[in-house]
């Protein structure tokens, strides 16, 4: 599965009044790559404008950060991508503008509302914490972690 994500759609629905905050975006470059590596699924972010200074595309196969060029939207950027994506079927574009998500039906690519996504995002977050959780090793108590703390209490209870 892929997800071609329409960036300033979701930051607007993950951060109230984010006016292209780069910490917001920095956040949301985290989580979709978190996210990314729990599904196993490829992620292209499109953002509108250009990359802010000293942006490093974080250069992985399956994860790629889009600026359009100069004088072009992040909606053209989407629908070329669209366009030239050759198994729409396991593409999902997640975005909240009408149009592109018409584009998207119409290719047949499936259309996710950034409400929709949100939700799955914050969900597959949280079970890879809970994942984490699980798989961490709860240490024992060594005899001599134990005597110090009975001699504690011991003190503590006569005192």
């Amino acid at each position: 599965m892929a997800y071609l994500i329409d960036g300033n759609n979701l930051l607007g629905r993950l951060y109230a009044g984010y006016h292209r905050d780069p910490a917001h975006r920095a956040a949301l470059v985290g989580k979709l790559r978190a996210f990314q590596r729990l599904t196993r699924s490829r992620v292209v972010l499109v953002f509108d404008g250009c990359a802010p200074p000293g942006f490093v595309d974080p250069g992985k196969e399956k994860f790629a950060v889009l600026f359009p060029p100069p004088g072009e939207s992040a909606d053209a950027v989407i629908v070329d991508y669209i366009e030239r994506h050759r198994d729409r079927r396991h593409l999902s574009v997640v975005s909240s503008d009408r149009e592109i998500r018409a584009v998207a039906r119409e290719a047949g690519a499936a259309d996710v509302s950034c409400d929709d996504f949100v939700r799955e995002l914050k969900a597959t977050l949280r079970r890879g914490r809970e994942a984490r959780e699980m798989e961490k090793t709860e240490e024992r108590s060594s005899a001599l972690d134990v005597q110090l703390w009975a001699e504690a209490f011991a003190r503590k209870k006569h005192a």
